[in-house]
């Protein structure tokens, strides 16, 4: 959907292979309660991971990305300003707590 800026996410094919891919973006930059009808899209997509690390690593402003509002992607953003590549930000968090 977007171009990235990082290494990780400058490969866009990623975004070929997203369950929004036929959709129509515009349900996708909506306010309100419409934003979590769009969020359904995201829970199984296969790309959710690299579509929010896009978004959280470009600042996007605006639109559901990887199944987060802007407001949410904002907030996270507030609360971990050291990460600088948020793609393995988000496979590290994927990843099974040692000893669990």
């Amino acid at each position: 959907m977007t171009i990235g800026l990082n290494s990780i996410t400058e490969d866009q094919s990623w975004a070929t292979r997203g369950a929004c891919v036929t959709m129509d973006p515009d349900g996708f930059f909506v306010q309100g309660a419409e934003q979590n009808l769009a969020k359904t899209t995201c829970v199984a997509c296969p790309v959710k991971t690299e579509c929010l690390a896009d978004a959280l690593d470009n600042r996007i402003d605006f639109g559901v990305w990887g199944g987060m509002t802007e407001r949410e992607r904002r907030r996270l953003l507030r609360r971990h300003p050291h990460v600088n590549d948020w793609a393995a930000a988000l496979r590290r968090a994927a990843q099974p707590a040692v000893g669990s």
